[in-house]
């Protein structure tokens, strides 16, 4: 399976399945001397991590995370990062009934056209818990671009939070959308052509699990406008022909319903003859994604933006 490493010269490598013995990230490209503690890794995890509302996955994850390699009393070496966190409350029985079914929404399908073989527990390979991964390199990330900060959250939180009690009731799920603002931004990140700041951006947003769009600045509602409507000034602008102004990028993402829901679902299974799915009694799985997203999303942009600065080194002498 390719396509498991992200970025140029800050790279990351992701590792592990949902229901294996873990998952990880192997980081390359990070300079050396960056102060990192084990810490501000864990506290980057924790607001990721599930378990916490009723309003999350119920299934109980501490993703206590395990410097491998790469960071030597408090500091980073310049060798290659490896952070490991283990599974602890995976639960596979859940699936041995419905691992016959095409489950919608989900890339069992897909995956067994491709590959031949798909680790059902949970989705595997293709499971959020992928994520978690990504979160940890995102906190290392977060310091090389400081002081630039990185800001994500769910838009019209309290609203979200009172339909999505509303459809659990109902066996159901919600998708939403997160708001994202990166302020103090350097000037001159990002490359013309294909290495646009705010492609990059779209790119690493819609690599994230259920993510169904990408808009940034005024997105859509720009092809309403009118030119001198959209025109503005320059420094007030994110990102003008692809490299970053030095003004605050903002963005927003989208997430679509999280595709297990309790409600009985038509689908095939693996022969192609209908059925109906039924989640067994005890599945676990969050109402709504968007919810735990918020640092997902901080830290893919943070990665992307890391990686920029060190791209920008390489642009003159």
């Amino acid at each position: 399976m390719a396509s498991n490493r992200f970025g140029n010269i800050f790279t990351i490598t992701t590792f592990g399945e949902s229901h294996g013995k873990g998952i990880g990230v192997v980081i390359d490209g990070c300079p050396a001397n960056i102060e990192v503690s084990r810490e501000d890794i864990q506290f980057e995890l924790e607001r990721r991590r599930p378990g916490l509302s009723k309003l999350s996955s119920p299934r109980k994850e501490t993703d206590q995370v395990e410097i491998l390699s790469g960071i030597f009393e408090g500091r980073t070496t310049g060798a290659p990062i490896a952070l490991f966190i283990a599974n602890q409350d995976a639960d596979s029985s859940k699936y041995e009934s419905i691992k016959h079914l095409v489950r919608p929404g989900h890339a069992n399908q897909s995956y067994l056209e491709k590959y031949g073989i798909f680790d059902y527990r949970g989705g595997g390979r293709a499971s959020a818990r992928e994520t978690a991964a990504r979160v940890a390199a995102g906190a290392i990330a977060k310091k090389i671009i400081y002081p630039m900060i990185v800001r994500a959250e769910v838009e019209d939180l309290d609203k979200m939070k009172a339909l999505i009690e509303e459809v659990m009731e109902e066996g159901d799920s919600l998708g939403g959308v997160i708001r994202c603002e990166v302020s103090h931004v350097v000037k001159g990140l990002g490359d013309p052509i294909y290495q646009k700041l705010e492609a990059l951006l779209g790119f690493a947003m819609l690599s994230i699990p259920a993510t169904r769009g990408f808009e940034f600045g005024a997105g859509f509602a720009a092809a309403k406008m009118r030119g001198s409507e959209h025109n503005d000034l320059y420094g007030r602008e994110g990102i003008l022909g692809g490299i970053s102004s030095g003004a605050p990028i903002v963005f927003r993402v989208a997430f679509k319903p999280t595709s297990s829901i309790k409600k009985p679902q038509r689908t095939t299974n693996l022969e192609g003859k209908e059925e109906v799915l039924i989640l067994p009694e005890g599945s676990r799985h969050d109402p709504c994604i968007a919810l735990r997203a918020p640092v997902i999303v901080e830290s893919m942009t943070a990665i992307v933006l890391a990686d920029a600065v060190l791209m920008n080194r390489c642009s003159k002498i």
